[in-house]
């Protein structure tokens, strides 16, 4: 993991197309903005991993469906 101090109103720079900019500091919470192309999805991690979740679950009962299916055309 790369960390880096960034002040009120300074940003960073990701491969050439991405910028997050330190917005606001306050006691406990940091808020960033974040400059990307509409291509690449933004999520914050917890709900990333309720994405990953959901998904896997998706594709577990899709498999169940596709099993049943494939008895069924048996």
């Amino acid at each position: 993991m790369l960390a880096l101090s960034r002040k009120l109103g300074e940003s960073i720079i990701i491969n050439d197309d991405i910028v997050i900019t330190v917005l606001d500091i306050s006691r406990d919470q940091i808020k960033i903005g974040i400059e990307a192309p509409k291509s690449i999805p933004i999520h914050r991690k917890e709900v990333y991993l309720q994405i990953q979740e959901e998904n896997k679950a998706a594709a577990a009962n899709n498999d169940s469906a596709l099993s049943k299916l494939k008895d069924f055309m048996k």
